[in-house]
């Protein structure tokens, strides 16, 4: 037991000098904010992209990148609380969020129709799974309807985060 103290002993003296020797370059120093501005160029490139894959019907990479853009326009709001406060739209600003606004909720509304239609169509298909030819149509369609429902969702996201980039566009470098 006394070996074991005493291995422990110089285990700690041997730590406590290594970190002495080391110094303070060893600590990590913390990294700095990113600037406002470099949040918000990111924001709105993410969310080009998203609008890009979007056309090009790729859902789950526009869906990822409306998230992320979503994410930085989220800690733009919580960084940037006082300086919204006192700034003052445009009237053209604001007629364009209004715009982006009833867009967003016509493609919303939309997109819960076609989901209710998905869903409908998918019961159905289990209705009639012993008809494979109507079963198979009615997947196919549900499945469809689904796909439809989550670009319209996730262009009503886009929408709004164009409210966003409105918004906070004084950063813009």
């Amino acid at each position: 037991m006394i070996t074991f103290v005493s291995r422990c002993n110089n285990g700690i003296c041997l730590l406590a000098l290594a970190l002495a020797l080391v110094g303070p370059g060893w600590a990590q120093t913390p990294q700095a904010a990113e600037p406002d501005a470099n949040l918000y160029t990111r924001a709105v490139a993410l969310l080009d992209q998203a609008q890009q894959q979007l056309t090009a019907e790729n859902l789950a990479a526009a869906l990822a990148l409306v998230k992320q853009s979503n994410a930085l326009f989220t800690l733009l709001q919580k960084k940037s609380a006082a300086a919204l406060a006192e700034r003052q739209l445009s009237r053209k600003d604001e007629q364009q969020l209004a715009i982006n606004q009833k867009l967003a909720a016509d493609a919303q509304a939309q997109a819960d129709r076609l989901l209710e239609a998905a869903a409908a169509k998918k019961k159905q298909a289990l209705e009639t799974q012993g008809q494979t030819e109507a079963a198979e149509t009615a997947w196919r369609e549900s499945r469809e309807g689904y796909l439809q429902s989550q670009a319209l969702s996730i262009k009503a996201a886009i929408y709004a985060l164009r409210n966003q980039q409105i918004i906070f566009r004084f950063l813009a470098p």
